[in-house]
């Protein structure tokens, strides 16, 4: 009988395409970083539609690994973390402020990164934040810009608190706020709770998906579609139907849709005006 508390490391490294060694390394700990969100997208396709999102091991994986489906940032941090704690890794749970988007520092805590042990000081790591998700893990010590493959990103001290920032449009933007206190896995599922069921938050109003590729990101709100290049292009287009959202998500997202299939077209239909 499969153990509930455990990933199994075989079917993670199938999905997210790696082979190589099994340490807690910081080599491994980067490597897996860039590819858990090029291979797992973002989305909030089960809140949207109204279906509750578990956070319990076994449901993770048959969502996100065995069945070829997307989740947002507990569901893709709860994975990481239980990776790298079983690589030997010591993972402490961390809970932040977004701020991107016009969002107060008072705002709610409504998201999850990760704090991460390695031979050279402690690391920020997050493979959950949608189209500015890290690919590459931030030294904690380090406040100094740290250079990612999707661009500079940088750890500011305010007080007894840290904001994660890049650039965006030229200009250091401010993503989230959080602390180095740990987080208990009870509290998330509180969190999750709100932000999966409340009338008024994005994840059950809006359409929100993003995957990020070596050289480029996607990121989807609605219907609108855009590709942002790591050479700062960027192309954007309006999706006129439900099949046009619903090809981009499983042809450049890479989601295997939820079923019924017409259901699922129904509710992307709501979101084409």
């Amino acid at each position: 009988m499969d153990n509930p508390d455990t990933i199994d490391l075989d079917a993670y490294f199938a999905r997210v395409g790696y082979s190589g060694p099994r340490a807690a390394t910081l080599d491994v700990f980067r490597k897996l970083h860039a590819l858990h969100p090029a291979a797992i997208a973002f989305e909030n396709l089960d809140p949207l539609m109204g279906r509750r999102v578990p956070l319990d091991l076994a449901s993770l994986q048959k969502k996100l690994i065995h069945g070829k489906r997307g989740g947002y940032c507990f569901e893709h941090n709860t994975i990481f973390a239980r990776v790298l704690t079983q690589l030997g890794f010591t993972v402490s749970l961390l809970a932040a402020r977004v701020m991107m988007g016009g969002m107060p520092a008072t705002s709610r805590r409504t998201h999850m990164l990760l704090k991460v042990e390695t031979e050279e000081g402690p690391h920020i790591a997050d493979v959950g934040f949608g189209g500015r998700t890290l690919t590459t893990p931030l030294n904690l010590a380090q406040t100094a810009e740290q250079m990612t493959a999707h661009g500079p990103f940088r750890l500011v001290r305010d007080g007894g608190a840290m904001d994660q920032q890049t650039r965006i449009d030229g200009a250091w933007t401010t993503l989230y706020r959080f602390s180095l206190e740990e987080q208990l896995p009870g509290d998330f599922d509180m969190l999750n709770w709100f932000v999966s069921t409340y009338p008024e938050s994005p994840f059950v109003s809006r359409l929100l998906a993003a995957r990020t590729l070596p050289n480029r990101w996607y990121g989807l709100i609605n219907n609108q579609f855009s590709i942002h290049h790591t050479d700062m292009r960027s192309e954007r287009r309006e999706l006129k139907s439900a099949e046009e959202i619903a090809g981009v998500l499983e042809n450049e997202l890479a989601i295997k849709l939820p079923e019924p299939r017409q259901e699922f077209l129904a509710t992307l239909a709501k979101l084409v005006p």
